[in-house]
């Protein structure tokens, strides 16, 4: 029911995401009404494996963490992670309120054990393939401890996934140990110190395209502002070229032999093929979507929690933890 669009989008988005895998089964959580009137232009649905869960009310955008929690008891996104607590599904996605699906995660479904707040976790497109940064936007004002744990979630997570040893770096405003914040400086001193993770200093916002970490850590509020602002970039850049071309014989023979490489291109550095980000620390497997996600990039979304189910992301995750912390 979140998101700028509603039923309408996650409907249908669903419905192309059961073709894309066929082992897979969704459940809808929100208004069976709305979810019904949508699904009546899908007749060909296989409904077999896309089922509908009631959920009287809805969290808006504008909805405080603490107003959703207290006073919204039948909400969709509530009732979502309840059954993924009472293992009912294997994960739960949402576009809606960011702040409220954080605060209900650890209520509902608590925190891994030496993780005080989850952190947002997605991939980036680099010169030499992806990084992973975190956090996206779920903690705005973090402390030295929490960036430690971000950095040993986004490490357990990377080794999860077949990564012997990711490099995991601050995001900083310089290379040098003089630069930071005071909560960066301490986070930085304590990783150097530990030897369970492959630490490898600062990195600036330029070196996260080039790809000189695996991990990029860094607070909710820079990590939310460098992703919007890398989503934005790649938009002006498709339509800046598009601009170049302009018209006439010249340009539409320049637009011919360019075309294949720019499809290449927007399929490599499409935001809506990134997104999707995994909420780590909770105890599930929870991905947030985009508020104002296309119907791809809510498929993505669906994707990136479906892949996570299948490579056992939660339980590699809880392991990998353990062997860090008793290291």
């Amino acid at each position: 029911m979140g998101g700028d669009f509603g039923p309408r989008l996650a409907v249908s988005a669903s419905i192309k995401s059961l073709l894309e895998h066929p082992q897979l089964h969704i459940v809808l959580v929100g208004d069976s009404q709305v979810i019904e009137s949508v699904l009546t232009q899908f007749p060909d649905v296989d409904r077999s494996r896309l089922s509908i869960q009631h959920a009287s009310e809805s969290i808006s955008m504008t909805d405080l963490p603490a107003h959703a929690l207290r006073h919204k008891p039948d909400s969709s996104m509530r009732v979502a992670l309840q059954l993924l607590r009472d293992k009912q599904v294997q994960a739960c996605v949402s576009a809606g309120n960011t702040g409220a699906l954080m605060a209900l995660a650890k209520h509902v479904l608590n925190t891994l054990p030496h993780i005080e707040r989850p952190a947002l976790m997605t991939a980036l497109p680099t010169l030499t393939g992806e990084t992973h940064l975190l956090d996206l936007g779920a903690n705005v004002d973090v402390n030295a401890a929490q960036l430690v744990q971000f950095a040993l979630m986004g490490s357990a997570a990377l080794q999860a996934q077949g990564m012997a040893k990711p490099r995991v770096a601050l995001l900083n405003v310089g290379s040098e140990a003089i630069k930071g914040s005071q909560q960066v400086k301490l986070a930085a001193a304590e990783l150097q110190a530990m030897r369970q993770i492959n630490y490898i200093g600062y990195v600036e916002g330029n070196g996260v395209f080039r790809g000189d970490a695996d991990v990029v850590v860094c607070d909710g509020f820079v990590g939310n502002v460098l992703l919007k602002s890398s989503e934005g970039l790649a938009q002006m850049i498709t339509a800046r070229v598009r601009q170049r071309l302009g018209r006439g014989l010249r340009a539409w023979l320049l637009a011919w032999l360019a075309a294949p490489l720019l499809k290449v291109l927007r399929s490599e550095l499409a935001p809506d093929r990134y997104n999707g980000a995994c909420l780590l620390g909770v105890d599930g497997v929870v991905v947030k979507s985009h508020g104002n996600a296309s119907q791809e990039a809510f498929q993505a979304a669906i994707a990136v929690a479906y892949d996570a189910v299948q490579e056992k992301l939660l339980q590699r995750l809880q392991a990998g933890l353990q062997e860090l912390s008793e290291r």
